[in-house]
């Protein structure tokens, strides 16, 4: 008896896809069982083929299967996001003091909200194969991964993007992260797709698998490909994690003792490269101690040690960034290099048009930033060159690959080292933790390059330039990871072209479609003459 997925209740489908939605969250850190990725995006291009969205035949796709698609495709994403993301409640209840109710609403209109670009990426795909009269091999190999490639895209950027947890993430340890240097994070979600759509055809055509596994094996093959090389000689490294709990950050008293702990930390032991977490300092440089600074300089000069320190650092009234500040051996200027944190989180450091209300409502203190510079200069460090990113920065790699490019494209020295400096104990002993461990990781995939991290609950970590990583510290503990780093030059396909080459393989992925259908047209119009 053939299956018929019109016996199931509508409904009963939606919360269906909500499951595997959430399910899809068990293929990214700490879980890292990548092919359930492949396997739950399957399912709802299978659904969307059984349904009859995708269908074949003279009436070709109904609006009304459009509309039942694109709930499907929402529901999907609501899932997929309100599991993956559930310690925003954190942030928002126990540290930011919103009611309960609130906290679990905020999280729910988030999802939501994300659910709306599945939703527009089915009902795009949907809308085109009816508009096309496209088949189900099309639709599945062709216009829905070039649509889901965009629309994750899309999320990546739009009211100034949140493409955490995006599909391409899941395979930072498979075989397709071959394929991040030359494609980045939005076109390995396009990759994926189609692996996706091969294995939906499965019950009805059998060569699809056999492009499946061309694909796997072809960014297995990639992993040979050494985009960078080895730059300068390597330097030694201590990243620390000062453990210090977020509900007590920001009193008075605590202030004072993680100015000491941090001091007792950074000179606890020379190293080339000293970094701390983001806003280790939590106070602006015009209200610390007047000897604070000037004696980690001194350090600095007496050890050879270049420190990079995360601190809110003010340029006058109102006018204050999230920054990391180095203080260099041979230079006494103070300080000797700084970088200002250019992508800003809504809420948490810049208040979004009309959000004023909801923004008082929380005790988040310095949530009113200023935006740095798009491309800025790397920090030298004896034969290296370090760029740093703060904390949710290196979720948006095209914006790192865009600083690298625009350094090499004007004869200036291009960071061979990348250092996340964070502070994600907002969120608690969670899956956030080693969420954004991976994230870093597809920046290194991305960019060819070692990615340090110094972060005050977790993940401090040393990353390689091929996305492993070699040395962690556990969470939540007071420690320091003490590394030697080699730099890596060199530009990756990534870096030189960004996200144009999936914009461009998407539209010639929708432009082969469309030629294939008008040309099936014109065969079946010659028949009939």
């Amino acid at each position: 008896m053939r299956f018929r997925l019109s016996s199931i209740p509508f409904p009963i489908l939606l919360a269906l896809a909500a499951v595997t939605g959430a399910v899809n969250v068990l293929s990214f850190a700490p879980y890292g069982l990548w092919p359930l990725q492949l396997l739950t995006l399957a399912l709802l291009v299978f659904c969307l083929l059984r349904m009859g969205a995708a269908g074949v035949g003279a009436a070709g796709v109904g609006a009304g299967s459009i509309k039942r698609g694109a709930l499907l495709g929402w529901a999907y994403g609501f899932g997929w996001v309100a599991h993956g993301v559930y310690w925003i409640y954190i942030s928002l209840h126990d540290f930011g003091g919103l009611p309960g109710w609130l906290a679990v609403l905020a999280v729910a209109v988030l999802a939501a909200i994300m659910g709306l670009y599945t939703a527009l990426c089915v009902s795009l795909s949907l809308w085109l194969q009816r508009r096309w009269n496209a088949s189900p091999l099309l639709f599945a190999l062709a216009i829905f991964p070039a649509m889901w490639g965009l629309t994750e895209w899309l999320r990546g950027w739009i009211f100034t993007g949140f493409p955490w947890l995006i599909s391409g993430y899941a395979h930072t340890t498979g075989p397709l992260s071959g394929f991040a240097p030359l494609v980045g994070v939005y076109g390995l979600g396009c990759i994926s797709a189609v692996i996706a759509g091969c294995l939906a055809l499965l019950p009805q055509r059998k060569l699809p698998a056999v492009a499946a596994l061309l694909a796997l094996l072809a960014g297995l093959a990639l992993h040979q490909i050494n985009w960078t090389a080895p730059h300068g000689k390597p330097i030694s490294v201590r990243l620390l994690q000062g453990n210090v709990p977020q509900e007590e950050k920001f009193n008075t008293a605590q202030i004072i003792n993680s100015l000491r702990l941090y001091v007792d930390m950074i000179r606890a032991a020379p190293a080339d490269l000293i970094a701390t977490p983001e806003t280790a300092v939590p106070i602006l440089q015009t209200e610390l101690p007047p000897d604070f600074l000037p004696a980690l300089s001194d350090f600095s000069r007496q050890s050879g040690s270049h420190i990079a320190l995360g601190i809110p650092y003010i340029d006058g009234p109102y006018r204050y960034s999230n920054s990391v500040i180095g203080i260099a051996p041979q230079d006494k200027t103070l300080p000797a290099f700084r970088y200002d944190k250019q992508h800003l989180v809504p809420f948490g450091e810049f208040v979004p048009f009309g959000f004023r209300w909801f923004v008082d409502m929380m005790n988040i203190p310095l949530g009113d930033f200023q935006r740095g510079a798009a491309v800025q200069a790397p920090f030298a460090v004896k034969d290296q060159w370090v760029l740093p990113n703060i904390c949710y920065e290196d979720l948006f790699g095209d914006e790192i690959a865009a600083q690298l490019a625009a350094t090499n494209a004007a004869g200036k020295p291009s960071a061979t080292l990348l250092l996340n400096m964070s502070n994600i104990a907002w969120f608690g002993n969670t899956i956030a933790l080693p969420q954004h461990l991976q994230i870093s990781q597809m920046r290194s995939l991305e960019s060819g390059r070692p990615m340090l991290r110094a972060t005050n609950t977790g993940a401090t970590a040393l990353i390689d330039p091929h996305g492993v990583v070699s040395a962690q510290l556990a969470p939540y503990t007071r420690a320091t990871l003490a590394v030697s780093v080699q730099g890596y030059s060199g530009m990756t396909p990534y870096i030189l072209f960004g996200n144009r080459t999936l914009l461009a393989a998407a539209l010639l992925m929708l432009a082969g479609a469309w030629w294939r259908c008008r040309q099936a047209r014109g065969g079946l119009g010659q028949k009939r003459d």
